[in-house]
């Protein structure tokens, strides 16, 4: 994985078990996290649930020969942010960590550029050749997700409840309005547009 990941422009660091990893970040910043379950002295569930005591934050993916249903939810129950079963596919697993080394940039950073559009999270704009547009949280954050991750379908189900929560009471037809809604502030924009996948949900995709 470490000659894959150097040959990837990766630079690595490589620990035997979890005690030795925790040792060995104490020194060395490190943006990715890649850990085993199966490891002496330290399992990678316990390694998870230290790194998120001191490292909140950092992406971590879980690889692992366990491919239960249960090893997978415990995984992700003490933290981890991805989940990988062996045998790993190089290139999948170099695309999924790409996708969270930039998602987790876009957390730290909460502003996400695309094309020529920035997207401020903390002030909930959207800025486009010198204009600059303030929209109401929900559709902001609907935006925002959505932009995030350009060509990946959102179920309705996944964007109600992270947009809105699982516990809320919000229907097929509220999204359906906040879409609409995104779709004639920037019908004219030439970056982007919101596409309805029948049966299933939405996605963004780039226009040029």
């Amino acid at each position: 994985m470490r000659t894959v990941l150097k040959q990837n422009g990766f630079e690595t660091y490589g620990a035997e078990d979890g005690i030795a990893a925790l040792n060995l970040m104490e020194k060395q910043h490190v943006d990715l996290v890649v850990l085993d379950l199966m490891m002496p002295n330290m399992d990678g569930y316990e390694l998870t649930r230290q790194l998120r005591l001191s490292w909140g934050n950092l992406p971590i993916l879980m690889v692992t020969a366990k491919q239960e249903p249960k090893d997978k939810r415990q995984g992700f129950i003490v933290g981890t942010d991805d989940y990988m079963t062996k045998p790993v596919d190089e290139q999948e697993m170099i695309l999924r960590i790409k996708a969270l080394l930039r998602r987790a940039q876009i957390a730290s950073d909460h502003k996400l550029t695309f094309g020529e559009i920035v997207l401020e999270y903390d002030t909930l704009t959207v800025s486009h050749e010198n204009k600059v547009f303030t929209l109401p949280q929900k559709e902001f954050y609907l935006l925002f997700k959505l932009l995030s991750y350009p060509n990946m379908i959102f179920t309705r189900l996944q964007l109600m409840d992270e947009i809105w929560g699982m516990e809320s009471e919000t229907n097929d037809h509220t999204l359906n309005v906040h879409i609409n809604r995104l779709r004639d502030r920037f019908r004219d924009w030439s970056d982007f547009e919101i596409v309805t996948i029948r049966g299933l949900g939405y996605k963004a995709v780039k226009k040029r």
